[in-house]
């Protein structure tokens, strides 16, 4: 299937690793011309050469303003941005009553104001082209809680309806928004929680963590030509994880 995406501009908020450089990497072998972000040094330009990215951003998407700055950045040296993955680390692991407020409001500044100033950024070229594509990569915490995950599980859920509410009010542009919510994959993050193959597989019915592409492949597809008609939509990558329907 061609996916239309040779010459189109994508920008993929935490590309240096993980299931963001997974995505960027497809993005690339679909013909997309890509920037990546993160937040800088060596670990960024090898992945830049590695990918055969376009541009390389260092950017702190802690940083009140960082994600609007990210998009203006790579709308003037790209020339535009037609696809925006936003993809943020996760905030820090804990029970509610272990958590400060400085910890509520690191999360909500990484996981809602970098994803609503990005997409505020990047909405106005993308309604003028009359084509665009945002993917939200979230979390399966949107949709079941997580054990130890606290801030993780109450604001992912609100993106959800973000995606949704926006959805809405751009697709008579032709500008799709839809969120991927991966599970248990092979990633760093998996690594710093504990969550090993051998401790989680059991508890998932493919019997394995996913593969960072697998989840990839999806995000793809959603920033595709063939994908315009999908939008508002939270799709679960997860091996069969999902305990609900």
């Amino acid at each position: 299937m061609d996916f239309g995406l040779k010459g189109r501009r994508a920008l993929v908020m935490g590309g240096s690793a993980g299931l963001g450089y997974a995505i960027a990497e497809a993005l690339v072998k679909e013909g997309a011309t890509v920037a990546i972000c993160s937040r800088g040094g060596e670990k960024l330009e090898k992945a830049a050469k590695q990918l055969g990215a376009a541009l390389a951003v260092p950017c702190d998407l802690n940083q009140p303003g960082a994600a609007k700055r990210l998009v203006e950045e790579t709308v003037a040296k790209l020339g535009g941005v037609d696809v925006l993955v936003v993809n943020t680390g996760g905030p820090p692991a804990g029970g509610f009553e272990s958590l400060t407020g400085e910890q509520w409001q690191l999360g909500f500044q990484s996981l809602w104001m970098a994803a609503v100033d990005g997409i505020q950024a990047a909405l106005p070229g993308m309604k003028e082209r009359k084509w665009g594509r945002v993917v939200l990569v979230t979390s399966l915490a949107a949709r079941e809680a997580m054990s130890n995950l606290t801030i993780s599980n109450g604001l992912r859920a609100g993106l959800l309806g973000l995606v949704k509410t926006v959805s809405n009010e751009v697709a008579q542009y032709g500008v799709t928004i839809n969120a991927v919510l991966p599970g248990y994959h092979a990633t760093e993050r998996m690594t710093q929680l504990g969550l090993t193959d051998e401790k989680v597989a059991p508890q998932i019915p493919a019997r394995r963590l996913g593969r960072p592409e697998e989840l990839a492949a999806v995000a793809a597809f959603l920033a595709s030509e063939p994908a315009s008609y999908v939008t508002g939509q939270s799709i679960v990558v997860d091996g069969g994880a999902q305990r609900g329907f």
